[in-house]
């Protein structure tokens, strides 16, 4: 379950209908913001998780490239060990 957004709703549609709002039109508009903050809005822990989760991404896309690296020298060296003694 997430977190709520604390975000008062009342207080902000008074402040449009001070601002000249009718008053439903304050207060759907107050609803759907505070829908909004709750649906989609991130939280300190999904920026949190979503930082552990490429962290973890990283490190399995770091072996994997030393992986590659260590075959591709592995390689590289048996040919040139092979073309010398083809050579001489």
């Amino acid at each position: 379950m997430r977190p709520a957004v604390c975000f008062d709703t009342l207080a902000y549609a008074n402040k449009l209908k001070e601002a000249g709002f009718e008053s439903r039109q304050a207060e759907v508009q107050a609803e759907l913001l505070a829908e909004i903050f709750e649906e989609r809005l991130a939280t300190k822990q999904d920026v949190d998780a979503l930082k552990n989760e490429m962290n973890l991404k990283f490190a399995e896309l770091k072996v994997e490239v030393i992986k590659w690296v260590v075959g591709i020298s592995a390689a590289q060296a048996a040919l040139i060990i092979s073309i010398l003694k083809f050579v001489h």
